[in-house]
């Protein structure tokens, strides 16, 4: 069978006439044969040279190898000696830290099931969160207990200062103590198997509310194993980690995957322009992923940039979120002729991969997304026949292989209408593929607005604009912004004899939501634009915004 799929793949695009799927070009990921296997072993029985695993940028503070394999041992024994077993979930709520693999780790190393939330998110985002994964312990810090208070969760807090704040909270312990805890060799330890649920990380799904994305450890060693490919990496590499790590892309990366290769990262707590410069001059960091903001401001500030600080450790930016347009590239290459830009697509569905631009040569598609991540296949879908397409043409891209989600958390209807029977995820990217097998990405079947790389659903905005009392109908959509990508734009109809100001709307919504989920921009309209079935026709919105640019 294999041999006759073979015969019948055009070696430029991957593409196979008899069942009109894309197969990957590049070479495919050895997966791991044990089945009972859980992705800590998996990355801290790769064998490497590396010494330094982590470095607060902020502190200096640094985590070697055996410190943190020591760590994530004691960190387990704790954890196990609490009464943590496979299946529990364990909440991680925190900015980037060098401890937050540490917590990671040790949770998978039991088959429990890691769940991270943005710290940004309100109490109520997080409250239900909370409802939904039924966490048995939370790891925090001090400064974000109250964004727990509602909760009556055990918390462990990641640092030993201001435990004054305890009375608000059932605080059991700190990371710290738990790491001077004797790793015990007799713990009770479940049997891990592949297939076992890992993380459980919450995307906006495309009804806008959020549902909780359920990734195996075989999942997660197929994403380690796809990043260490994809790099090749020497144990001298130096990370810098910018994207946060309770993100798909920074978990599985910057808190593990990486790790397998022995390469440094260099953890920022938060993200801020001078503290990333200044940072990759003092470790001479090699390897800067970014989001495409964050590269057209380098570009932008590039003569101040290169006057104030020397980036010459720097060889590649590897940027994701959004694939970057050729005034882009070639603006950041001629500020910075020797370092290299190297793209990635994924999704949370997908443990964060997909496609990718391996070399400066192929980045120079422009455009593109990328051509398919190792072991991954692909089909183009026309989304109203449901016909799978070929070369150049444009219909939603599905995704196939070895990273692929589980399913959405307890919720059947989503998983089914996101996976189907052959394993083939829905990304609702309307997409097509070159004859060279690049995909480009043309569109968004799902309307997700993407501010800063977050992912804003326009459903859930609106639902909260129809619970002011002076607003009868909204719509919100993505409106193009050149520093953060798009942001959150409402159409209002006001309740006959309300005067309600822009204003005033975008208050009410900055009082409920994350910051990054705010809308900024507001026009009052007569009515909504809706097709015969009561969908708001946001395309048309989205013209009418745009029309005025």
């Amino acid at each position: 069978m294999a041999q006759n799929i073979n015969s019948a793949i055009d070696p430029r695009s991957g593409f196979c006439r008899s069942n009109s799927t894309f197969y990957s070009k590049r070479k495919p990921i050895p997966l791991a044969k044990n089945d009972s296997l859980d992705v800590t072993t998996f990355i801290s029985s790769r064998a490497h040279h590396g010494k330094v695993a982590f470095i607060d940028a902020g502190t200096g503070r640094q985590l070697t190898f055996s410190e943190l394999w020591r760590a994530v041992d004691s960190v387990a024994t704790c954890l196990s000696d609490m009464g943590i077993r496979k299946g529990h979930v364990v909440l991680l709520l925190s900015p980037n830290s060098i401890y937050f693999p540490v917590v990671c780790l040790s949770v998978m190393s039991l088959g429990a099931i890691i769940t991270t939330t943005n710290p940004l998110n309100t109490a109520a985002e997080i409250g239900k969160q909370i409802s939904d994964s039924k966490p048995v312990l939370a790891f925090t810090i001090p400064q974000l207990l109250p964004k727990l208070a509602g909760s009556t969760i055990p918390i462990v807090l990641l640092d030993d200062h201001a435990i004054s704040n305890a009375s608000q909270a059932k605080i059991v312990t700190t990371l710290h103590q738990m790491m001077k805890t004797e790793p015990s060799g007799s713990r009770v330890r479940d049997r891990v198997n592949q297939d076992d649920t890992a993380t459980l990380l919450y995307s906006s799904g495309t009804t806008g509310a959020s549902k909780g994305v359920v990734s195996s450890h075989r999942n997660l060693i197929a994403m380690v194993q796809t990043v260490l490919n994809r790099f090749s990496l020497q144990e001298e590499e130096r990370f810098i980690c910018t994207v946060p790590m309770f993100h798909i892309y920074g978990l599985v990366a910057f808190a593990t995957g990486l790790l397998a290769s022995g390469s440094t990262v260099i953890v920022l707590s938060k993200f801020e322009m001078h503290d990333m410069l200044s940072t990759i001059e003092k470790y001479r960091a090699t390897y800067l992923p970014l989001v495409p903001p964050i590269l057209v401001a380098m570009v932008n500030a590039a003569d101040q940039i290169r006057k104030k600080y020397d980036l010459s450790s720097l060889h590649s930016a590897l940027s994701g979120g959004a694939p970057l347009s050729k005034e882009v590239i070639e603006g950041f290459l001629d500020k910075y002729p020797t370092v290299k830009i190297l793209q990635g697509y994924g999704l949370t569905e997908s443990t964060g991969i997909g496609a990718s631009t391996d070399s400066l040569e192929e980045s120079r598609k422009y455009g593109t997304a990328g051509m398919l991540s190792p072991s991954m296949e692909a089909k183009i879908v026309d989304p109203d026949s449901g016909k799978a397409l070929t070369v150049n043409q444009t219909g939603e891209l599905w995704l196939r292989g070895p990273s692929i989600m589980k399913g959405y958390f307890s919720n059947p209807e989503a998983t089914a209408s996101t996976l189907d029977s052959e394993g083939w995820l829905k990304t609702g990217d309307i997409c097509y593929i070159d004859d060279d097998g690049f995909i480009f990405v043309v569109d968004r079947l799902k309307e997700l607005i993407k501010y800063k790389g977050y992912q804003v659903p326009p459903a859930e905005l609106e639902a909260l604009l129809l619970t002011h009392p002076e607003i009868f109908d909204a719509a919100v959509i993505p409106f193009p912004d050149k520093e953060v990508g798009q942001f959150p734009m409402a159409y209002v109809v006001r309740k006959t004899g309300c005067n309600l100001s822009e204003t005033a709307v975008m208050d009410f919504v900055a009082r409920q939501v994350a910051p990054y989920k705010r809308i900024r921009k507001v026009a009052f309209v007569s009515s909504i634009p809706k097709n015969p079935s009561g969908k708001i026709l946001r395309k048309d919105l989205i013209k009418l915004a745009t029309s005025k640019l």
